[in-house]
């Protein structure tokens, strides 16, 4: 069998590539227009391009569209927000209180993503004395589709304010598969290369060289 050659990757495609990382946005507003027929199931499938330990795919991708299953968890949103924001102080509150978290009401996309810690796939391979792997591979899947997402218009937010065993109940999955994330997918209806934690004062990126440790 041939081998394809593989491409090449020019400067200008290294600098859109930089680009399109730099406006991967955790999306919270968006416009309520559905996505294309088939869009989702096209970024699913660039989803599964990801890495996995011991090619083990161990990503459970769920899609929510049932209208009282997408209210649980709002409601469930709400009580964790609550009890998040009864936790700050001072003007911390106030700033926290300010904050949109979540997409929930307007994007017309909802999906949670769950991991099989111990799937047949893959043999094992890779995961014996690292058995998080299997997680890390999922969170992988996560962000191929979301620059996937973001490089079609579209917005991508990660609804982390949730209570996970809440979620594997209401979902109603394999109780041994784990919750890694709830995720909003729609048309942004506004865009920005900064993080909106940035501009609104709730916390700076680290610099490049704050990250590196050098031995």
């Amino acid at each position: 069998m041939a081998i394809a050659a593989p491409p090449r990757f020019d400067p200008a495609f290294r600098a859109q590539l930089a680009a399109l990382f730099a406006w991967r946005r955790d999306v919270r507003r968006f416009s309520a227009e559905p996505l294309p027929e088939g869009t989702l199931e096209g970024l699913l499938d660039l989803a599964t391009l990801a890495p996995s330990v011991g090619l083990s795919q161990p990503w459970r991708f769920v899609t929510v569209a049932d209208a009282g299953r997408r209210e649980a968890v709002r409601a469930n949103f709400r009580a964790c927000n609550a009890q998040a924001l009864a936790c700050q102080e001072g003007e911390r509150a106030a700033r926290y209180a300010a904050l949109k978290l979540a997409g929930l009401d307007e994007a017309p996309c909802h999906f949670a993503v769950f991991n099989e810690d111990d799937p047949a796939q893959g043999r094992g391979l890779g995961r014996a004395t690292m058995p998080e792997t299997t997680a890390y591979s999922t969170v992988m899947a996560v962000h191929t589709l979301w620059l996937a997402a973001r490089a079609s218009g579209l917005g991508l937010g990660w609804v982390s304010i949730l209570d996970p065993p809440t979620l594997t109940a209401l979902l109603d999955v394999p109780r041994h598969w784990r919750f890694i994330g709830y995720f909003c997918l729609g048309m942004p209806s506004a865009q920005d290369d900064t993080p909106e934690l940035e501009r609104l004062g709730w916390e700076c990126r680290s610099l490049r060289a704050d990250q590196h440790l050098l031995r």
